[in-house]
């Protein structure tokens, strides 16, 4: 096994674990599915359970043939999709329809709406935004743009997670860029999330902000070998 440098260490040493649940792609065997929950904690939510939060998800299958559209089947564990992203495509996958909720902040109830959405990507070449949340790859490897209703967003904390459980936490420039080293081989997964206070209504609905939260998958074909991932987390116990 390679020895891990001093700056390898160092950079180890500078991670932090995910903190939020969010939804990501999976890739194997020639099908792609939308998973719920935490990847650096191995944690994929279950039905029953909070995977029947879910309203409709859908998803877009980008290539050089077009676009394919689809709804998003809930299986056990996840939500699978008819097709798979060949070399050169990617996913993108969203729910936009998640219900509302309501928590309290202080003394004062806070009607929110949860918009999560998220992106496979099987290389960086440059790709248009879709999501009004989006993190896409801008041609250099390891770099990526957040943009949020179209505009590039600066300042936005971005997490690169591995499957090991490990995350590097950067900072998207003025230009709503930002750029990780991927030393392993293997899964990585770049989160962000952003809040947009600004009230609304949706299906007759009202709200007082939207919380988007967006996930990009990459699998890297080559580089050290991957730390192994924990023990898979249990998923949270349906409501009785």
């Amino acid at each position: 096994m390679k020895k891990l440098s001093l700056a390898m260490l160092a950079m180890l040493g500078a991670m932090t674990s995910a903190q939020a649940h969010q939804i990501w792609i999976e890739q194997a065997d020639g099908a792609a599915v939308v998973r719920f929950g935490e990847f650096g904690e191995n944690l994929r939510e279950a039905s029953p359970g909070l995977l029947d939060k879910f309203a409709k998800v859908t998803a877009t299958l980008v290539s050089a043939k077009g676009e394919q559209n689809a709804d998003a089947t809930k299986s056990a564990d996840g939500f699978k999709l008819p097709f798979a992203a060949a070399t050169g495509d990617s996913i993108v996958a969203e729910d936009a329809n998640y219900p509302l909720y309501t928590w309290k902040q202080q003394d004062k109830e806070v009607r929110s709406w949860f918009y999560p959405g998220a992106r496979l990507i099987t290389g960086f070449n440059a790709q248009q935004p879709k999501l009004p949340l989006d993190l896409v790859p801008t041609g250099q490897p390891g770099q990526f743009k957040l943009v949020f209703k179209d505009q590039p967003k600066p300042k936005t904390k971005v997490t690169l997670t591995t499957q090991s459980g490990w995350a590097k936490e950067a900072r998207t420039d003025a230009q709503g860029l930002v750029s990780f080293d991927m030393p392993w081989k293997g899964i990585y997964v770049a989160e962000v999330s952003v809040t947009d206070k600004a009230a609304g209504e949706r299906a007759g609905e009202k709200y007082d902000a939207i919380s988007y939260a967006t996930a990009v998958t990459y699998e890297k074909p080559d580089g050290l070998p991957p730390l192994p991932p924990g023990p898979p987390a249990t998923p949270a116990a349906p409501r009785k």
